[in-house]
């Protein structure tokens, strides 16, 4: 269990996806409060940024680096103290009505600071130039995580700004690693599918994509309502679309296990045109562009990467079977009725209700069909 990153790390952010969600809901539709200093909205928020993503986010790092630097993984009692980190900020945040805000917020952000140490320890003892600028927004999201606690105690924070902070630096992760392994990953498929017709290899047109996509998210962050910040967002999801379409996904239909990385990377560029959107024009809810990039982007291309690498590194197959299929359908189906929610005019709660339960059933099947892989070697299964 302990062996390798993505074991511990994978599991908790399954189980922690099911279970912070199903407490949202519950909330939702009872009006009960939490002991914590986060009002309910705010505490749903960190927990699903700070908690499920910071989690897979470890979990991926801590098993990438390795193959990035050739330096040994971190494993055994190191990484048991990580996820013990992990695990006492959530005890933290759910009861820090309870605790003296100082240990709360200690409790909390042990966590990214032991993360961001250990990244950059490995990155740059290993003078992995390539990979330095993967330090940066596990960094920021430190930092974010810092303001929201920050504002819920009292301090004079811009509303919002840790939340939005956290969520641009997320999704600068999702488009950076999935401009490495969605390209890469295709074009190893169509090669031994003797598909003659590659990825394209990176170009100026990737690093404008990026270029305008970042700057629309950063700046979201800081000027929400900015007309130039609409503007970038929609630029940045015009040319990522065109990025994504280079990549070829359509040519690889034939295997979910690659198709959903495409169609994660899809609900991202839908997400940035609909926050774009909703700058230039007010009769277009934010809550549209913001859940199809969490619910959609960061919940399906999270469960890809999770999935494909258990698979991958515990030696079996990189096919997809009818359960993984399953949870993918969970969550596209989950981030389409958000959607749907954001933009409806009547029913709403029964459709925040279905999706909520359509996203807790993706990530329980995920935790029951790849939890016997993430604690067992193949020939124990």
């Amino acid at each position: 269990m302990l062996s390798y990153g993505f074991r511990p790390f994978f599991l908790a952010a399954g189980i922690w996806a099911a279970v912070a969600l199903g407490i949202w809901i519950v909330i939702l539709r009872t009006g009960e409060t939490l002991p914590s200093r986060f009002d309910p909205l705010a505490w749903h928020i960190h927990e699903m940024l700070f908690g499920f993503v910071m989690a897979a986010i470890a979990g991926f790092l801590l098993t990438a680096i390795p193959n990035w630097t050739g330096r040994q993984p971190v494993n055994g009692a190191w990484l048991g103290s990580l996820v013990g980190l992990w695990l006492l900020g959530r005890i933290a945040c759910l009861f820090s009505q309870w605790l003296p805000a100082w240990l709360a917020i200690s409790a909390d952000l042990a966590f990214p600071v032991a993360l961001v140490t250990v990244v950059a320890r490995e990155i740059i003892g290993a003078k992995n130039r390539r990979n330095m600028p993967m330090i940066m927004p596990v960094t920021v999201l430190g930092i974010a995580n810092l303001l929201m606690h920050l504002e819920v105690n009292g301090v004079n924070i811009p509303a919002g700004l840790g939340w939005r902070l956290g969520l641009s630096a997320i999704l600068v992760l999702v488009s950076v690693i999935g401009g490495r392994i969605i390209p890469s990953f295709t074009r190893n498929w169509l090669v031994a599918h003797q598909v003659k017709v590659p990825p394209a290899s990176h170009s100026p047109i990737d690093s404008l994509a990026l270029g305008t996509l970042h700057a629309g998210l950063f700046g979201w962050a800081f000027l929400p309502t900015a007309w130039p910040v609409g503007v970038l967002l929609i630029l940045g999801s015009l040319t990522n679309l065109w990025r994504l379409v280079r990549w070829h996904g359509a040519k690889a239909t034939a295997e979910p296990l690659l198709l959903i990385l495409h169609i994660g990377y899809a609900w991202l560029c839908v997400g940035a045109a609909l926050l774009g959107m909703s700058i230039l024009n007010p009769a277009i809810l934010a809550s549209a562009g913001i859940h199809a990039m969490t619910v959609g982007a960061v919940g399906t291309m999270i469960l890809a990467v999770m999935t494909r690498a258990t698979r991958g590194h515990t030696g079996r197959p990189l096919t997809s079977d009818p359960a993984t299929n399953l949870i993918y359908g969970c969550v596209l189906a989950a981030a389409l009725v958000r959607l749907a929610a954001a933009v409806a005019t009547s029913g709403t709660m029964s459709l925040l209700t279905v999706s909520a339960v359509l996203w807790i059933v993706a990530f329980v099947l995920f935790v029951a069909r790849y939890g016997v892989m993430l604690l067992r070697l193949p020939d124990e299964c």
